[in-house]
């Protein structure tokens, strides 16, 4: 089994690699990102909310998180690979839970590391390629200051506490670098 959490700031390539892995592996990626991009698209008054507060760069509270990663979870049998998530230390708090009552565990945690400066280039193109509205740079700040404040504490936890599994992954390399660097510490 393969469960697998993936850190790094907004931009720094998680989701692409998640993707990349998920493929890999034939293991679930569980982006929170893509769960609500979607479930915005229902447009109802949850998604008008959600669309607000994603837009503006807001990060969606830990309730409805915690829900909606409990209800995917349940589903993976076989392992899971997290990105977007845990972003707080409750959202950690609740995974751990999950973990324990499941008999489970972590199995690799990576971290990507990179500058806001990359990351700043990176949005802004991935704007223009994707048409998301919530990459622009306001949003990027405001998430970026999140990500510094309340998710950062959050790996630097997972890394103290789960050192022989927590790998950093320098995010300034190209992507197939990054993925190669990747498989070569699952295929340890």
């Amino acid at each position: 089994m393969n469960n697998i959490i993936f850190f790094g700031p907004p931009g720094a390539g998680k989701g692409t690699q998640a993707k990349i892995i998920s493929n890999h592996l034939n293991v679930p990626h569980l982006s929170t990102g893509d769960i609500l991009r979607t479930r915005i698209l229902q447009e109802d008054d949850l998604s008008k909310k959600l669309k607000e507060i994603m837009s503006s760069g807001g990060l969606v509270s830990d309730e409805i998180l915690n829900k909606i990663v409990n209800e995917k979870l349940n589903d993976c049998n076989d392992g899971f690979i997290l990105d977007g998530y845990p972003r707080t230390l409750d959202q950690s708090n609740f995974l751990n839970n999950y973990l324990e009552q499941s008999r489970s565990s972590l199995d690799f945690i990576f971290n990507i590391d990179i500058s806001f400066d990359v990351l700043k280039d990176r949005i802004l193109k991935r704007s223009q390629e994707e048409d998301r509205d919530d990459d622009n740079i306001d949003a990027l700040e405001t998430r970026y200051s999140k990500y510094t404040e309340e998710t950062k504490p959050v790996s630097e936890e997972y890394k103290h506490n789960n050192s022989s599994i927590f790998y950093e992954i320098n995010g300034r390399n190209q992507i197939q670098e990054i993925t190669s660097e990747i498989i070569k510490i699952l295929e340890k």
